[in-house]
């Protein structure tokens, strides 16, 4: 008995059907049935839309959140800032720290930082503010330096600003390591992105951290705020 080729052989072509002994001979519903039969494949948009669902569904609470949270955080975000958030309770016990150190380029004193800074001090967080506490001119290491040294932890605010001021001064990638291995600091990334970081910086830009290219300001200063509230701690 003659079987169809549409199986083994696949009828993708005017000539595949022909040479069909079934189909070529005029098996027109066995064709159509077989001709159908194509990998599971998602279209593009189906991609997209299962991507977009997978992403709102591997967003989770941080174990650090209050009960009544409504803050959800990305996979890369709750692995960069668990660490932080160990250091947060460990240095709680230090006395007379702020709770955040807040490092920014200077063009952005008055722009980005500042709403920033607001945000978080409506928010009950006390921050170390270089525009206030930090002199001109200082070195940006040795603002990063000292600030954590007053601060539980850092929030280096990554603007336009700040990438030329980094590469101006050609921060050493020894001293940056040591920096980050204290897991002491979240990058901000805001009107810029990571990948743009990573050509100035690549060890900082390695490290994830908050950005406002989805969330707003007042969202990531939220994401803030939890991080360095104790009391909610499980």
């Amino acid at each position: 008995m003659a079987r169809c080729t549409a199986p083994i052989n696949g009828h993708r072509t005017a000539s595949g059907r022909a040479n069909c002994p079934v189909c070529g001979r005029g098996g027109i519903s066995r064709y159509n049935f077989y001709s159908t039969y194509t990998p599971s494949y998602s279209s593009g948009a189906n991609n997209s839309k299962s991507s977009s669902g997978s992403s709102v569904q591997t967003k989770k609470k941080a174990r650090w959140a209050s009960p009544g949270s409504t803050i959800l955080y990305s996979p890369a975000e709750i692995r960069t800032l668990t660490p932080v958030r160990e250091n947060v309770v460990k240095r709680s016990k230090l006395p007379d720290l702020r709770d955040v150190f807040l490092c920014h380029a200077w063009d952005d004193r008055k722009g980005a930082a500042k709403e920033l800074y607001d945000l978080l001090e409506a928010k009950g967080v006390t921050v170390w503010f270089s525009e206030k506490d930090v002199p001109l001119g200082s070195s940006l290491l040795r603002e990063i330096d000292k600030g954590l040294v007053k601060s539980r932890i850092g929030i280096v605010l990554v603007t336009p600003s700040f990438l030329k001021r980094i590469k101006g001064e050609g921060v050493a990638d020894k001293e940056l390591s040591a920096l980050l291995a204290r897991d002491l600091l979240v990058p901000i990334v805001h009107d810029t992105t990571f990948e743009d970081l990573r050509e100035v910086s690549p060890l900082l830009g390695s490290r994830s951290g908050l950005s406002t290219i989805e969330e707003s300001m007042e969202d990531v200063a939220a994401k803030i705020a939890e991080l360095v509230t104790l009391e909610t701690e499980e």
